[in-house]
This record gives structure tokens, sequence and C-alpha cells, in this order.
């Protein structure tokens, strides 16, 4: 295999164009990469040369009367959010690592957070995109409008292909309005059961938290933050229907819910061991986190308890965090969940493949896409589960 060449850094779509253009026509294998921040993801191997997005960066559009914005695909987060405050606005995406991802990475990754439950992920958000393809044609999917309705959702193919479907260059979203107030409430527990509790007994409420996440650090160590957002009074209103169920738990208020949420984020920052994201349905949480618990090596577990996404950490030696990764994929399927291993040490990237065994729902239809736009297999080739 080629050794990886030094990146191109296009600035305009024709120039992306043109670079995908040369590589296929040479059959040059092309990763694609935003701020480096999902690099973990997936089973990277060589490429040729690498095609980086950082130069494409602004917002393109910003209609605020539609509640829509056009963002080229180097545009960090960070500048959005910024961009759209200025308006009264938000685009309420709080992903892993949000202080530095692309846009496009965002996208491609398929990379939301805690806020998911109550404004929706990036499949919700999504209305359009500019991309382009392996032979180096530029398409496009959606508009930029929030009623657009013309034929098949190519949006939602390519969220979460990790660029092995296309060149994202250009995103179209809703956007919303600023909350006049948000605050936090967060309760400490002595049980895994007390916790979840409190997450399924908010979750059946009326309250609709912006967020409800849970942590766990050992047996007796377990924490839940409850994100409230609106006018003051129903922030006032959900933090009271969290306080009164979560009873005799130790409670405290946090005004800046930056505070709370982005140490939860940060559980993907950690290089060692072995990191399993799970889908799971919520009612299955504590099944999955008993588990856990059980496992030599266990760390951490952090969950979105609102919508079933649970990750967990586990250090050790590596054959530790081999059969850590593998009962835990396991105990994802036995609950009617998914799995993957998100991130593991670099060292162990050959031992514990992301995907797990392969046998992936969807398989069949991920390969036919994949041929059907890369058919030469140039982008971003062993990133995803398709071979």
């Amino acid at each position: 295999m080629s050794p990886t060449l030094s990146p191109t850094r296009p600035a305009s779509v024709e120039e992306c164009a043109a670079a995908l253009a040369e590589a296929n026509a040479k059959g040059r294998t092309v990763r694609i990469r935003g701020a480096g921040t999902k690099e973990y993801l997936g089973d990277l191997v060589a490429t040729d040369t690498v095609v980086e997005t950082t130069a494409l960066a602004g917002i393109v559009a910003h209609v605020p009367a539609d509640l829509t914005v056009t963002v080229r695909a180097g545009t960090r987060l960070r500048d959005v959010r910024a961009a759209l405050a200025n308006a009264g606005q938000m685009l309420p995406l709080d992903p892993p690592h949000d202080d530095a991802a692309t846009i496009g990475g965002i996208v491609a990754a398929n990379s939301s957070g805690f806020r998911r439950a109550r404004y929706g992920g990036v499949r919700d958000l999504l209305i359009g995109t500019t991309y382009v393809l392996a032979d180096g044609s530029v398409a496009r999917a959606g508009g930029r409008v929030v009623k657009n309705v013309a034929g098949y959702d190519l949006n939602k193919i390519l969220i979460g292909s990790l660029g092995t479907l296309a060149l994202i260059v250009e995103c179209t979203f809703k956007v919303l309005p600023l909350p006049a107030a948000t605050a936090v409430l967060r309760a400490r527990f002595a049980s895994a059961a007390d916790a979840f509790a409190l997450c399924d007994a908010v979750a059946r409420t009326s309250a609709r938290p912006a967020a409800l996440a849970l942590e766990g650090r050992g047996p007796r160590e377990w924490s839940v933050v409850v994100e409230a957002a609106g006018d003051p009074a129903a922030v006032e209103r959900t933090l009271k229907i969290a306080s009164d169920a979560a009873g005799q738990a130790k409670i405290e208020r946090v005004d800046d819910p930056e505070t709370a949420l982005a140490p939860l984020r940060d559980i993907v920052n950690d290089s060692t061991g072995a990191i399993v994201r799970a889908s799971l349905p919520p009612a299955a949480q504590l099944a999955f986190a008993d588990t856990a618990l059980r496992l030599d090596g266990f760390t951490r577990l952090v969950a979105d308890a609102a919508s079933g996404v649970v990750r967990v950490h586990t250090r050790g030696d590596d054959d530790d965090a081999i059969a850590a990764a593998d009962a835990l994929l396991a105990a994802a399927r036995a609950v009617g969940g998914a799995a993957r291993v998100e991130r593991r040490a670099d060292r162990l990237r050959t031992r514990i493949p992301a995907w797990g065994d392969g046998d992936l729902p969807g398989l069949f239809l991920m390969r036919r896409l994949r041929a059907e736009f890369d058919p030469k297999g140039i982008l971003e080739p062993g990133r995803g589960p398709v071979r």
C-alpha cells in the first residue's frame, strides 16, 4: 500500500471535484478529513492521499425568517453557533468534540449528543446537502427550505457514511430560536437502578427535558443530569418534576449546562482500552449497565438515557479489552439493540474490529450503495463496514 501523501485542501466545490476526479482516474485511494476529531472511528487504513475540508469554511446563507442556515463542510460547529446566536437562534447539535468538530464531519459521522431526544439529531435537522461523488460529479439533495420534497431523501444516505460514499461540501439545516432560559439539575445515586429509575420517571412525564444524561463510574457512583430549556416558568417546572422524582438523592442545581454535560461527552476522548457505543431500547439500558459493571476493567458508562445511546469504557490489558468489547457487543444484541466499537487504543485497532463480527443489519444494502456511489472503492477504504 502506498504511503499517505501530503493533504490537499480544496477551497471550493470545483476544486473538490477536480481532486476526486484525478484520484478516481488514477485509482488512488482517498481519506476525507475535517478537523480530524473522529479519526478513531472505523477501521482506518493508509490511503494514497488526503482531502482536507478545512478551507471549505464559512456560512453560505442564513435566513432567520425561514429558520435555515447553509454552511460549508469545513466550518467548525462553534463558529456556526456563534453566528446563529447573534440572530437569537441555534443549531441544537451537541456532539462529542463540539469545540473543534466540523459540520461535514458531524454529518458524515452522524454525530449527535444528549439534546437529540428533544431537538432531533443530524437526520432530523439536515435538509439539504451538496456533495462530490468519487468520479468528481457534483450532486445535490434536498434544498434550502424546510418543506422540500424531491423524491428519495439522499441526505439520509450520506449521514453516517464516514466519507465512504461522497465528499460532503455544503449542508443546510433547520435552526431554532434560542431558549429564553436554561438550567440543569444533577442528582447523585448509590445504585444504577435508582439512577435509571429517575431517568425513566422524567421521560414519562410531560416535562420534555432538553437533555437527560446518566453517568456511572462504579457500582455505587451514579449521577443523572437533567437539562431544562425554554421560558423560565417551563424550566422551573421541569426541574421541580425531576427533583420530586429524585427522592432522597443528593441534588444540586447548575445554571451553566455545559459545566455538567461537557465532561460526559468527553468519554470519547479517552484513547486507552476500548469504548463501545450501543443503541438500545430505553428499557434495556439498566440490564446492559449491569453487564458492563461485571466486566474486568470497567471504568465508566455514559448514557443518553432519553434515546438509549450508551457508551462504556473499559481499561486493562489487551486481552481484557478484547473480551470486554465482545461481551458488550453480544449484550447489546441480546436486548434487541446494536453496538459498535467506537474507539480503542491504537495498538488494538487491528485486533478489535470496529463493527464486530460484521453481521450487521442492512449490510447487503450498504454494499449496493457503495458500488453505485464509488464503483472503484477509492473513498475511505476500510473505514466503514463494507469491504
